[in-house]
C-alpha cells in the first residue's frame, strides 16, 4: 500500500460506540468538503491492542485519504497511512462478519508464519466502489 494523506477524528476509550461516532463525524466532515463522492476512501485505524492496553487508552482513528492542497480545519487532525505490505482481507460489511474476521485475522497470519508489523496500525478500508457491493477491506501491516 502506497502512503497516503489523511483527514482524521481520533476517538481514545474502548473499542465499540466511540469508533461508530468518529466515523460519523469523519463521513460528516468528507461530505460538506466534497470529498466523499467518486473514489473517497475511509479508513479505520486501530492504534492499540485491547488485550495488551487498557481499554480507556485504546486510540481509534476514524480517516478520510485527502489529496494534496485539501486544506483541514479545526474539526480534523492531519496524519498519514504508511506504506508498506499489507496482509487483505475482503468481507463482507456488517458488523458480524467484521467482528468476526478481527477475532480470526491475527491466528491466519500466525498459523501461515506471517509476521505482523507491529509498528503500523491494522485498519479497516471502506472504498465506494466496495461499499456499493457490501464490501469492505482489513488490512494488517505484516513484514
Amino acid at each position: 500500500m502506497p502512503a497516503a494523506r489523511i483527514a482524521y477524528v481520533r476517538h481514545v476509550g474502548p473499542y465499540g460506540m466511540g469508533n461508530i461516532e468518529a466515523m460519523r463525524r469523519i463521513k460528516e466532515w468528507g461530505r460538506e468538503n466534497g470529498l466523499m463522492q467518486g473514489v473517497g476512501v475511509i479508513v479505520g485505524l486501530s492504534h492499540d491492542d485491547p488485550e495488551t492496553t487498557r481499554s480507556e487508552h485504546c486510540r481509534y482513528d476514524a480517516g478520510i485519504v485527502i489529496p494534496e492542497g485539501v486544506l483541514l480545519d479545526d474539526q480534523v487532525s492531519e496524519g498519514v497511512l504508511l506504506p508498506g505490505r499489507y496482509a487483505i482481507y475482503e468481507i463482507e460489511h456488517t458488523a458480524e462478519a467484521i467482528g468476526t474476521a478481527w477475532g480470526m485475522i491475527f491466528l491466519d497470519l500466525k498459523r501461515d508464519g506471517i509476521l505482523v508489523d507491529m509498528d503500523r496500525p491494522a485498519l479497516e478500508r471502506y472504498s465506494e466502489e466496495k461499499i456499493e457491493r457490501h464490501l469492505c477491506e482489513i488490512c494488517v501491516p505484516v513484514k
